[in-house]
């Protein structure tokens, strides 16, 4: 992969629903390339109530990681990304789906995984295809709509703010 680490640009978030409030806390950068990292951090955080992962790559794609008993629920936005990133290969690779060929790159792009993994907070597998396929939005903003639409986009916005992309 071509991806060196640390020079990946974006965010991860912790996202945890506990008692009926949302809770949205910034995860390290380093995650960013370390998706077993990513199900870690989500893991400990998770306490008694459901809990996953946001992370916006290089305005290139987003990925969603949902701990579950035995390992993780999935979803990567772009599946052509695993062409340039590590994270994005890790994700095809624990969905047991082949990264996809140079050939494919001519495509448009398409998301691999559960488009169900947040069915439960109101966004179902239609409406997260519809947030995927929505390629005039950077993915920090596609996360956002992801975030309005299952009840806690203040949270969100009030830790990452899309307005403020460099």
């Amino acid at each position: 992969m071509t991806t060196p680490a640390g020079s990946t640009e974006g965010f991860a978030v912790a996202v945890v629903r506990e008692d009926g409030a949302w809770q949205v806390s910034l995860l390290a950068d380093e995650l960013l390339d370390d998706l077993d990292g990513v199900i870690s951090a989500v893991r400990q955080v998770s306490g008694a109530g459901a809990a996953f992962a946001m992370l916006a790559v290089d305005d290139e794609f987003f990925v969603i990681v949902r701990p579950v008993p035995g390992g993780a629920s999935l979803l990567l936005s772009d599946a052509t990304a695993a062409l340039d990133y590590d994270i994005a290969a890790d994700v095809l690779d624990l969905l047991q789906v082949p990264v996809p060929d140079d050939d494919d790159l001519d495509e448009d792009p398409w998301p691999e995984g559960d488009l169900a993994v947040l069915a439960d907070f109101g966004i179902p597998e239609e409406q997260m295809q519809l947030v995927c396929s929505e390629d005039d939005l950077y993915p920090d903003e596609q996360l956002q709509t992801i975030a309005e639409a299952a009840g806690f986009e203040t949270e969100f916005v009030a830790v990452v703010d899309p307005a403020d992309r460099d």
